[in-house]
């Protein structure tokens, strides 16, 4: 199935290299995106969508002097997941 995320994000995408939600300015995922309900989207789908936009979250953030560590990135990101900090730095290895 063809995801618009456009469409599903109701204008509230995350931005890069900040990663603030064009619509509301909060840091992304905010909160309205993840009340959004998944009507028709799979699971699969939208944990691929999202991991994929923690891989580059992780460039833009991570990466500089002053931003957090790559497994908080992926935590924010994956907020349905239920990440401890073990495993998000075990998961980080391949974003």
């Amino acid at each position: 199935m063809f995801l618009n995320v456009r469409n599903y994000a109701q204008g509230h995408l995350g931005v890069a290299p900040e990663w603030n939600c064009e619509a509301c300015g909060k840091p992304w995922p905010c909160a309205t995106f993840q009340e959004i309900p998944p009507p028709g989207v799979q699971t699969a789908t939208l944990v691929h969508l999202l991991l994929l936009m923690a891989g580059a979250a992780i460039g833009d953030l991570a990466t500089r002097s002053d931003g957090p560590p790559a497994h908080a990135v992926l935590k924010r990101f994956a907020w349905f997941m239920e990440l401890d900090d073990r495993h998000a730095r075990h998961a980080t290895r391949w974003l």
